[in-house]
């Protein structure tokens, strides 16, 4: 039997644009140059402990960190929330999985309090066996520590679990965790991903046959 492990920035919500929002928000308050290319590129994906000393351009306790982090999460739920919702078909495939007993985890650099945000915004708690957040690692993506520790809480080999992943930093860190990777094109296009087995535009196009027939036949 294998297991299903999604990242949930990208992957679950399509909220990579309110995440650059918050950024600049923040980024305007403390007069820090910011801009989406760079956003796109550097930071998305990954925590804010690799994101905010970058930005700053200096080292940061870990107090300052937290301080700072929890202070654009604010603004980025803040912002978010009129609009939460998931990305197409999601819902559905989840049904599908739990209706068949397959295992499945959240695994994303994401905080609690963003993740209790998202799950419980949407209503979907319930379907998910395993939640990995930032507060359980200590490197974050590309570094595959999140996968493995998801992986590993599942009780699963990585090789035969399939991680959903939208960014770089994410499939990269997937796939040198030894699982199979699919890639959602929420945030990069399908030509940008070069770490995937397989692509797709949302989970309207998936479904657990795909899954035994395509991925682990």
């Amino acid at each position: 039997m294998f297991a299903v492990v999604f990242d949930m920035d990208g992957v679950i919500v399509d909220n990579g644009e309110f995440h650059y929002l918050a950024w600049k928000k923040f980024c305007y308050k403390h007069q820090v140059p910011f801009s989406k290319e760079n956003f796109r590129k550097t930071f998305f994906g990954r925590v804010n402990e690799q994101v905010l000393p970058i930005l700053f351009n200096k080292e940061l306790t870990k107090d300052e960190i937290q301080k700072l982090g929890n202070e654009k999460e604010k603004i980025y739920r803040e912002i978010y929330k009129p609009e939460l919702k998931p990305v197409p078909g999601l819902v559905s495939f989840l049904n599908e999985l739990k209706k068949n007993n397959i295992p499945v985890a959240v695994a994303t650099s994401a905080s609690p309090e963003n993740v209790d945000f998202v799950l419980n915004g949407l209503n979907i708690k319930c379907y998910f066996d395993v939640i990995v957040d930032d507060s359980m690692v200590i490197k974050g993506k590309p570094d595959p520590e999140i996968y493995l520790k998801a992986t590993q809480l599942l009780k699963k080999a990585p090789e035969n679990c399939i991680v959903f992943e939208d960014s770089l930093s994410g499939t990269k860190a997937a796939l040198d965790a030894g699982a199979r990777v699919v890639a959602i094109t929420t945030s990069l296009k399908a030509d940008e991903h070069k770490y995937a087995e397989h692509i797709f535009s949302d989970f309207s196009e998936i479904s657990l046959n795909f899954i035994c027939t395509e991925i682990f036949n």
